[in-house]
């Protein structure tokens, strides 16, 4: 009798010590699958793969704003670099990215700064870009975090910034076909964060008529800015969307009504497209900057 309940005794240690390893083991794996999510939802969710990024800055002085491709910003790599740190970085407490700029070094077509995304339809190739007729669709969430005071003569508090674009570009058939040196199209709309207010600046052509070469042509004769006030965001959270298609524009700001472009400028858009989303900062003052927060931004063609 004694040895039968030696045997037993020994047989439950053993099972117990199994099953508590077990349940360890899973209590582990558990940990560690929690502590990766918990890792992923400190930061804004942005997939960079068709990003690449311009800074107001020439560190490496060759004469441009600095940028970083692709593949050096997806799964994180942006916090590994030195120069980009201080112009784009995370804000884990609510899980954004902060974009900074301030006047420093400009793109050879402006006169302005910025920390701005450029997107790659190709990560490799700039000049792959799309058609109003192939269309695409930008959604973000973003805010203005701050902004310097505008004190020059202008009517303005603040200085002001665009935080989305679609930028116009030349394609390589026509520049082939017309012999252009430059491939710099247009913005076919700016939306600008001024006053506290959301504004809609969408090219529009002069006159209606143009046609031909001459709609290739990028200066004020011939394109015009159209300008809507979306509304007031102030310096709290808001979501903005853009959708382009065939002759068509789209613009909607929270939960509002979509405001929609359907006219004959859209219709003779000669140009091929990217977007764009940032801080472009629209001022020379050297005091000036800015702080444009994303939690979130993605694109769809």
């Amino acid at each position: 009798m004694k040895f039968k309940k030696i045997v037993f005794l020994l047989v439950y240690i053993i099972t117990s010590s199994f099953f508590s390893c077990e349940s360890f083991k899973d209590s582990n794996d558990e940990a560690e699958e929690e502590t990766i999510v918990e890792e992923i939802e400190k930061f804004a969710d942005i997939n960079f793969s068709n990003w690449k990024v311009t800074l107001p800055v020439d560190e490496n002085n060759n004469g441009s704003p600095d940028e970083y491709q692709p593949n050096q910003l997806v799964n994180g790599g942006y916090r590994n670099i030195t120069a980009v740190k201080p112009f784009m970085y995370d804000d884990v407490l609510d899980k954004s990215i902060v974009f900074y700029t301030f006047p420093s070094t400009t793109t050879s077509n402006s006169s302005f700064s910025r920390t701005e995304l450029r997107e790659l339809i190709n990560p490799t190739n700039s000049k792959i870009n799309w058609t109003i007729d192939t269309g695409g669709e930008m959604k973000g969430r973003l805010k203005m975090m701050e902004i310097s005071k505008d004190n020059a003569t202008s009517s303005r508090v603040f200085h002001r910034t665009i935080f989305m674009q679609i930028h116009g570009v030349i394609s390589i058939s026509d520049m082939n076909s017309y012999g252009f040196s430059s491939n710099n199209g247009p913005p076919l709309l700016k939306m600008y964060w001024e006053e506290g207010y959301v504004w809609a600046f969408k090219k529009s052509l002069v006159n209606e008529t143009s046609s031909g070469t001459s709609l290739l042509n990028t200066s004020s004769s011939i394109w015009k800015d159209e300008k809507i006030n979306m509304g007031y965001v102030g310096f709290d959270e808001f979501e903005f969307r853009i959708k382009a298609s065939k002759g068509k524009l789209e613009l909607q700001l929270n939960n509002e009504s979509p405001y929609i472009y359907e006219d004959i400028s859209l219709a003779k858009w000669p140009f091929e497209n990217y977007f764009k989303a940032g801080n472009y900062l629209q001022t020379t003052n050297l005091e000036a900057f800015a702080k444009v927060k994303y939690y979130s931004l993605t694109i769809t063609h």
